[in-house]
């Protein structure tokens, strides 16, 4: 069989994966939202409303069913796109999630921008001189952004560039009496496309501290995984046998050793960018950023069971669309690979 064959069989069969691997995440939630301690009544009307009340409101939103026929209604809602409205305000789930989701989008496309570039270059710059000082610092850069909890440097970061030195907003993502730009819901690229400068400079000092805090923690991973692979291209025969030839260091690195290097590269990217879809939740709840992952955080304190449930099914989706397009990408790039 024909390479391109083997990669069309492969592609056709992580696609077909998708729908199952859907289906079990969004069994999970349903399971879990349900076996958890608490009442979404209690959420809704208070500990202390009347039963009769109580029986009303949980007639209506179904939880009066039994469990096999509330899950079947929830799969069927699911295959129609219809997340339902959620409990405590009887907004559509749907119109939550678009309002969001560009702002989870938009802080971890950002954030992901600042990490390729911090842990690029640190990660060049220690493979350049391995063993110098430069390759020691980027060591414990990488090894200590890792391991710093998330919100210990995002209050850090609050405290010394806002609270201290003044120079950016404490939080939120847009100035408060300034009317967002219409359209997307992306408030940079609006704020471009209307030629408003006003609001892109209150969108982008908002933007700096959450998306950098969030960059430093997620480069260091970047910059390790870069060194090491890197690292492990230089040493190999065809790299040994490129220097015997007289080329250049450049040329080494950039012709020769970077291709080899950038697949597990190219992996461990995927799963950052993956796991940026949904935002990071400490750094969008210190930040009071108003994204997917704090919508989330607050239907999950309130059992929220419609909105939690919507969330997690769309965020699931293209976390799995991403991981399967890196698959892909592999597949096609690395001629070793067989399926």
């Amino acid at each position: 069989m024909s390479r391109s064959k083997e990669l069309l069989n492969y592609s056709l069969t992580r696609l077909g994966l998708m729908p199952f691997m859907l289906w079990i995440i969004a069994s999970m939630v349903f399971i879990l939202l349900r076996v958890a301690p608490g009442d979404p009544i209690d959420a809704v009307l208070g500990t202390r409303a009347d039963e009769l009340a109580r029986a009303t409101l949980r007639a209506k939103l179904g939880l009066d069913l039994p469990l096999w026929k509330q899950y079947i209604e929830f799969i069927n809602n699911i295959i129609q796109g219809n997340f339902g409205e959620a409990l405590v305000n009887q907004e559509p789930v749907e119109q939550i999630i678009k309002e969001a989701l560009p702002a989870s989008i938009e802080l971890g496309f950002t954030a992901f921008v600042i990490a390729l570039i911090l842990g690029g270059l640190i990660g060049f710059c220690g493979i350049k001189k391995p063993g110098s000082k430069n390759d020691l610092s980027g060591r414990l850069y990488g090894i200590s952004t890792y391991a710093i909890p998330p919100f210990w440097a995002a209050m850090v970061i609050q405290l010394v560039f806002a609270v201290k030195l003044g120079w950016l907003p404490v939080g939120g993502r847009f100035p408060p009496g300034i009317h967002p730009p219409s359209g997307s819901g992306f408030y940079l690229l609006d704020s471009i496309t209307s030629g408003n400068l006003i609001a892109l400079k209150g969108a982008i000092r908002h933007l700096i501290l959450p998306a950098t805090t969030l960059g430093i923690l997620i480069s260091g991973v970047l910059s390790r995984s870069i060194r090491l692979n890197m690292d492990r291209a230089l040493k190999t025969d065809h790299v040994e046998a490129a220097k015997s030839r007289g080329l250049t260091e450049n040329r080494i690195i950039f012709r020769h050793a970077l291709p080899n290097a950038l697949l597990p590269v190219l992996t461990i990217t995927g799963l950052t960018i993956a796991s940026l879809v949904g935002g990071a939740l400490l750094i969008e709840v210190t930040f009071s950023w108003p994204g997917i992952a704090m919508r989330l955080q607050e239907a999950i304190n309130q059992r929220d069971y419609p909105v939690v449930q919507g969330i997690v099914v769309v965020i699931s989706s293209l976390v799995v669309m991403i991981s399967i397009i890196i698959d892909l990408l592999i597949a096609f790039i690395d001629p070793r690979i067989s399926y």
